[in-house]
C-alpha cells in the first residue's frame, strides 16, 4: 500500500485537472483555476511523498506527466478556448471564426512536449529549462479570470490572446533557464531569490484579497487574480538571474 501512496496523490492531481477542464467548458474560469491550483498542490506532494517513502517508480513518473498535461495543459487550454469562443471575430474571418478557438489546444500539445523533454533532460534537477507547465497554467487561468470582460470589449482581444498563446507555447519548450523553488537547505545564503519571490508572492496575494474584499468582491476572486502578474515577475526574475549568471561565468572564466 505504501508504494501506491504517491500514485494515489498523482491521480488526485489528474482528477483535479479533469474537474478544472469541466468548469472551463462551462465558462467558469475562476473555479477552473481553483481546481488547477488544487491539482498543483497534489502535484507538489506526490513527488515529496515518493522521496520521503523512497518508492519512486517509472510508472509513477509516466503517470505524473499524464496528470500534469491534463491539469496544466488541457485545463488552461480549455479556459482559453472558452474565452475565445464567446469573442467577436472580424467579418473577414467569418469563414474560419468557428474554428479559431480550437487553436488554444496548441498550448496543450506544447505542454505535453515540455513535460516529455523534462523527463529526459538531466539538466533540470535544481532548476527548469523553459517555462514550467504549472506556471503557464496559473498565468492563463488568472489572466482570463481578471480580464475576461475587458478582453471581450476590445476588437483585437482575440488576436492578443492567440499571439500570447503562441508566445507561451514557445516559452514552454524554450532554452531559457528558470529558477525553481527547490531548496538544498533552508538557509538564506544561496536561497535569496527563492525567499524574496515567495515573500513577494505572499504579499501580492494578500494585497489582492484585501482589495477584492474592499470592493465587495469575493475572497476567492482576490486569491485568483494576481497570479498572472506573479508569473510575469517569475519570468523577468529568471531572465535577469540567467543574465547575471552568464556575466559572472564570463568574468570567472
Amino acid at each position: 500500500m505504501k508504494k501506491q501512496i504517491p500514485n494515489i496523490i498523482t491521480c488526485c492531481n489528474l482528477i483535479s485537472g479533469c474537474i478544472a477542464t469541466c468548469f472551463a467548458f462551462f465558462h467558469s474560469p475562476d473555479l477552473a483555476l481553483l481546481w488547477i491550483i488544487i491539482g498543483a498542490t497534489f502535484d507538489f506532494f506526490d513527488g515529496m511523498s515518493a522521496r520521503l517513502l523512497k518508492v519512486s517508480s517509472p510508472i509513477g513518473k509516466e503517470l505524473d506527466s499524464l496528470a500534469d498535461d491534463v491539469t496544466f495543459g488541457v485545463a488552461p487550454s480549455t479556459i482559453l478556448f472558452s474565452q475565445l469562443i464567446v469573442m467577436d471575430f472580424p467579418e473577414s474571418l467569418s469563414g474560419i471564426a468557428d474554428y479559431l478557438p480550437f487553436a488554444a489546444y496548441i498550448m496543450a500539445a506544447f505542454s505535453a512536449l515540455r513535460l516529455a523533454k523534462f523527463n529526459l533532460d538531466e539538466r533540470q534537477t535544481m532548476g527548469f529549462i523553459g517555462l514550467p507547465t504549472p506556471a503557464n497554467a496559473l498565468f492563463w487561468g488568472s489572466l482570463i479570470v481578471g480580464l475576461n470582460n475587458w478582453l471581450c470589449n476590445v476588437s483585437w482581444g482575440w488576436l492578443l490572446l492567440i499571439v500570447m498563446m503562441l508566445i507561451s507555447s514557445w516559452l514552454l519548450v524554450s532554452e531559457i533557464p528558470m529558477f525553481a523553488l527547490k531548496f538544498k537547505h533552508w538557509g538564506w545564503k544561496g536561497n535569496e531569490l527563492r525567499y524574496c519571490f515567495i515573500g513577494v508572492t505572499a504579499l501580492a496575494v494578500a494585497g489582492s484579497i484585501t482589495v477584492a474584499v474592499t470592493h465587495d468582491h469575493s475572497v476567492l476572486f482576490g486569491f485568483l487574480r494576481p497570479w498572472c502578474g506573479i508569473i510575469l515577475l517569475y519570468l523577468v526574475l529568471s531572465v535577469i538571474k540567467d543574465l547575471v549568471d552568464r556575466k559572472s561565468a564570463q568574468q570567472n572564466g
